[in-house]
């Protein structure tokens, strides 16, 4: 596991960027494969989902291993890692994007929400997408399914390297999920990632305000004329941000 450990400055700053400024950014470092394919918001949330990575993975269920009984162990991976998912931090679930049978339900993940984690994710299904949406915990999950996780799922490994909707998500990388879905970010890229996004963010509001406004794009997204960089300047300094 990573050493990092996300500040509450850090995270309050990355509930306020968006994903795609996220990709942007980790783009500009050669990183292409950082988004969570296939993975979707369960309801409406009224914040970014913002921390580190705590993984389970599942592999292909095999039949004389996976009768119903094998939830009455104590030491069941999913169980354990639903308790063991430290506080402030996001359960990432490896369900190998097969959505034909959930990966957890609304009574794990409100158990989730009640010990404070910051969210949940899995490229597989949930039974009760509706009530799971209703929570204030963000949740994201590639579809509704009803069946349980054990005709099609084994848990197995707890807290190792994982790929996630076809994102690569190591023990203790940052998570950022808003309405378009999750950017997985490199625990040793997230300061600098945090800090220039907090910028983009800026810049995009003034660029949207210009827009709005019947500027033209050519040399105001990307700015390259000298003109548009002393408006935003001017802007700043009018507006505060």
């Amino acid at each position: 596991m990573t050493d990092y450990i996300l500040s509450d400055e850090t995270r309050a700053k990355f509930k306020k960027v968006s994903t795609a400024s996220i990709a942007t950014a980790l783009f500009k470092r050669g990183l292409r494969n950082q988004f969570i394919q296939g993975a979707s918001p369960c309801g409406p949330q009224k914040e970014n989902m913002v921390g580190q990575a705590f993984t389970l993975r599942y592999i292909p269920a095999r039949e004389d291993r996976n009768p119903i009984t094998v939830f009455r162990n104590a030491d069941h991976p999913q169980r354990v890692a639903v308790e063991s998912c430290p506080e402030g931090w996001v359960l990432v679930m490896d369900g190998r994007k097969d959505a034909r049978a959930a990966s957890a339900g609304s009574i794990l993940v409100t158990r989730l929400a009640v010990r404070g984690c910051a969210g949940v994710v899995s490229d597989a299904g949930f039974r009760d997408v509706e009530g799971i949406g209703k929570l204030d915990m963000p949740a994201y999950c590639a579809n509704a399914s009803a069946p349980t996780n054990l005709t099609l799922h084994e848990a197995l490994d707890i807290n190792l390297p994982i790929s996630c909707g076809d994102a690569p998500v190591f023990p203790g990388d940052v998570l950022v999920g808003d309405r378009d879905g999750v950017m997985v970010i490199p625990s040793e890229l997230a300061e600098e990632i945090c800090a220039e996004c907090s910028g983009m963010e800026t810049f995009e509001e003034f660029v949207l305000e210009q827009v709005e406004a019947g500027a033209e794009i050519i040399g105001l997204y990307p700015c390259t004329k000298e003109e548009n960089q002393k408006k935003y300047e001017e802007w700043r300094a009018k507006t505060g941000r």
